[in-house]
């Protein structure tokens, strides 16, 4: 890396809003033909503005989903009262970012405002209610999402039906009734069941594959199932067994996309549970760059600071690919090396690690091997890659910024 004097950096200050990352995991999952790599986010952390700058890397992210914001307790807390102004906060963020955005979801037994989980109601009155809620929330947000997550949850861990408010009133009609309703309200946008441990064979993911065709039945619309993937450190599902029940889902003519995935480790973290973890990441992600009909990965917030694990399971944690203080762990270069990607890593003028990453394309296109001309290459806080294309140099400012030369 080389120094240049203050009368340098003031003649390129003009390019740097065009400046140029590294590739990361959403380009390294592109070019292996998928259509995003992303991660879920939530209102309160998009304050954390280390946080966000990180959230807005398209290299690394190129999906959004709103973890929170567009449940049914948040946009319709009492009944045909409807408040938009989380979610669009974040479908904003996403549309601004061309990023697209998976919208999580319609019907769900939790969450739910006590007016929906403490009714009383008629298989027509909650019909009825039901149908509001989603042609509403539908077609507020039609044309923003690339997907619904129509039905989440609806099974035991047995593959029997789960005893929602939903179930209890309706039986299992509700799930085609709720997916016919989404459709009728944008006809364009992908429409999922949403469930964890569905990710490998057993009586919830055949369970699971009994909704397909139960909705097919219907006559109803179902384009994708999403496997949540909240999985444990040493057992995880293998990448074999992973591949086999996506190959179920991918017979039904659905599309499939895991939605949710975080592997989590009993704390303390050790070098040893990093080394199983990024194992596990490699082993799940390269299951679904396998499958062509698996379309995309999310992971359940990409930093340990705000994971959702140490808050629902004791003694738990560490579950994402980047540390509480926004280090790139082991398991960040699993996932990058089965999207076909390589990551070497380095240490700036500053003392800081940081982690340079290339892709490699499918049989369609060209490769990515370094940052173009202007493109960010280092400074205090950066996450993208610090190889600079053939030709130029890695050219320091200040602790701040760096730049291709």
């Amino acid at each position: 890396m080389v120094r240049v004097s203050s009368k340098i950096l003031a003649l390129v200050v003009g390019v740097l809003p065009q400046l140029i990352q590294g590739s990361g995991l959403h380009t390294a999952a592109v070019a292996k033909g998928k259509l995003y790599f992303g991660s879920a986010t939530d209102n309160s952390e998009l304050t954390d503005t280390a946080y966000l700058t990180q959230l807005n890397n398209t290299d690394d992210f190129g999906q959004i989903t709103p973890g929170n914001s567009q449940k049914w307790d948040t946009i319709e807390p009492t009944q045909n009262q409807f408040s938009y102004t989380k979610g669009d906060v974040i479908a904003n963020l996403a549309k601004a970012n061309d990023q697209k955005l998976r919208c999580h979801t319609l019907v769900w037994h939790s969450q739910l405002p006590s007016w929906v989980s403490s009714g009383t109601w008629t298989n027509a009155t909650l019909i009825a209610a039901m149908k509001n809620h989603i042609t509403n929330v539908v077609t507020h947000y039609k044309g923003d999402c690339y997907a619904w997550d129509v039905v989440n949850e609806a099974l035991n861990e047995d593959g029997s039906y789960r005893d929602s408010i939903f179930y209890q009133t309706i039986g299992p009609a509700y799930i085609p009734i709720a997916f016919a309703a989404a459709a009728a309200a944008d006809p364009d946008v992908k429409l999922y069941y949403n469930d964890y441990n569905i990710e490998s064979s057993g009586s919830k993911a055949m369970a699971a594959q009994n909704i397909v065709k139960l909705v097919q039945s219907y006559g109803a619309k179902i384009d994708g199932v999403g496997l949540q993937a909240h999985f444990i450190v040493g057992s995880t599902p293998s990448q074999s067994s992973q591949a086999s029940v996506l190959s179920a889902y991918a017979a039904l003519g659905v599309e499939i996309a895991y939605t949710e995935l975080d592997i989590r480790m009993t704390l303390p973290s050790t070098d040893a549970l990093l080394a199983q973890q990024k194992t596990d990441y490699t082993n799940t992600v390269a299951a679904c760059v396998a499958e062509k009909s698996c379309i995309g990965i999310t992971i359940w917030d990409w930093t340990d600071k705000y994971s959702w694990v140490p808050n629902t399971f004791s003694g738990q944690g560490a579950a994402c690919p980047w540390d509480e203080n926004y280090a790139k762990k082991p398991a960040y270069t699993g996932i990058l090396s089965a999207l076909g990607g390589t990551a070497t890593t380095t240490t700036t003028s500053a003392g800081q690690s940081t982690t340079s990453s290339t892709s490699t394309t499918s049989s369609s296109g060209g490769s990515t091997t370094g940052i173009a001309r202007w493109g960010q290459c280092g400074g205090s806080g950066w996450t993208g890659g610090t190889t600079c294309a053939s030709g130029y140099t890695c050219t320091y400012f200040n602790d701040y910024y760096s730049q291709c030369l």
